[in-house]
């Protein structure tokens, strides 16, 4: 496929991506996807590489780098077929500590979150009654002395069980005794090595794809304050923050995922011949493809600008968010494309076209629907009445 006429800042990036990649084929995630099985190599050796802590400033032993080269290792991840679904809370759960944690918290998680000797994977936030409604949460921390008591539920916590610590988001405060319906929230560092069994319960969830999802109960779970990030009643303030980057990161793995349909489709139109003529040939198989693609690049455009604006300190909300949706829509085409390109063989397990096909179609929903972006850009880009 034919490349954008820039010059890409981080192609030894996504080189050397690609070429990690390149030890974890097919067949690697095909007996994962059968067994349910979590990425453990895969992601071992993405942390000894040094992506998963390209975030992390040098002086907690990251890379310091800037937004746009982590979309571009998620991106390459993606289009060389892996998931890097297994590992990206990472980089983006990171950055509440890194924006609102102390000084003593940063020191003590983030070098050795940058190591691998800890796995801060797991992102406590959406509960079963509330959904996307995140004010309405339920789950509440309760202070007594030095430490916190939480009770209440989680629902879609990935990586609970592969991960050695939480970002958790809990009332603090009543709903009904808030000032505003966002105040009341906290946010906390739960080390569930710790936690697990002592208050803390994981029960997974078995999905369409291999995510590693979880439902997470809290009974009388006990969380020491000091392991409160920033202020308490500010955690709705501290999570929105990380929303924009976690919308870019998502946006370039989806652009990722399109990109592998893409050439998947490409390659196997040149190849298969029916009626003695490649199906490549066939118009009914090019414009497609070829409209896949012009969908793929409008969203790369806006994903990139989204990553421009985020680095320059601007209010990046609405491109943040449109890149996100758009990226998802045409990684979504892209893989209908290839499957309706591939006939019966796209079912096939031997092909990954299904896998990646049943991966690439949660970013319809998570980690926020389609419908909520929309309603946002009616809202706060187009100035129409609140629609909920």
């Amino acid at each position: 496929m034919t490349e954008a006429a820039a010059p890409d800042p981080h192609r030894e990036i996504r080189d050397a991506v690609r070429k990690l990649c390149a030890d974890y084929p097919g067949e690697y995630w095909r007996k994962l996807d059968r067994a349910g099985e979590y990425p453990t190599a895969f992601v071992r050796a993405l942390t000894e590489s040094g992506f998963l802590s390209a975030l992390i400033p040098e002086t907690y032993g990251g890379a310091g780098l800037g937004l746009s080269a982590a979309a571009a290792i998620l991106e390459e991840v993606q289009a060389s077929g892996c998931n890097g679904a297994a590992c990206h809370a990472q980089m983006y759960v990171m950055g509440t500590v890194l924006r609102h944690g102390s000084e003593e918290q940063k020191r003590k998680y983030l070098p050795e979150v940058a190591t691998g000797r800890l796995r801060l994977q797991a992102f406590g936030v959406t509960e079963p009654t509330s959904g996307t409604d995140t004010t309405s949460l339920k789950t509440f921390a309760r202070k007594e002395g030095d430490k916190y008591i939480v009770n209440g539920q989680k629902i879609w916590t990935s990586r609970a069980e592969h991960s050695d610590l939480m970002i958790l988001l809990a009332r603090t405060t009543p709903r009904e005794e808030a000032r505003k319906k966002t105040d009341g929230l906290s946010v906390f560092i739960v080390d569930m090595r710790k936690a697990l069994g002592n208050g803390l319960t994981i029960r997974p969830i078995r999905t369409m794809m291999n995510h590693g999802t979880t439902e997470v109960f809290f009974d009388n779970m006990e969380v020491p304050a000091e392991n409160l990030i920033g202020e308490e009643g500010q955690g709705f303030r501290y999570i929105l923050s990380g929303m924009n980057a976690e919308r870019i990161l998502i946006a370039h793995e989806c652009i990722g995922d399109a990109k592998w349909f893409i050439e998947k489709a490409t390659n196997y139109a040149r190849e298969r011949s029916v009626f003695g003529r490649p199906i490549g040939q066939n118009q009914g198989i090019q414009f497609p493809i070829a409209r896949a693609y012009a969908n793929m690049r409008a969203a790369e455009l806006m994903a990139r600008e989204a990553a421009r604006l985020y680095e320059a300190g601007q209010n990046c909300g609405p491109e943040a968010n449109m890149a996100k949706m758009l990226a998802a829509d045409a990684s979504n085409e892209a893989a209908n494309v290839c499957i309706q390109t591939h006939g019966g063989f796209g079912f096939a397990e031997e092909y990954d076209v299904e896998r990646k096909f049943r991966e690439t179609r949660l970013y319809q929903v998570a980690p926020i629907s389609t419908n909520l972006i929309l309603s946002f850009v009616a809202e706060h880009v187009l100035g129409m009445p609140r629609s909920y």
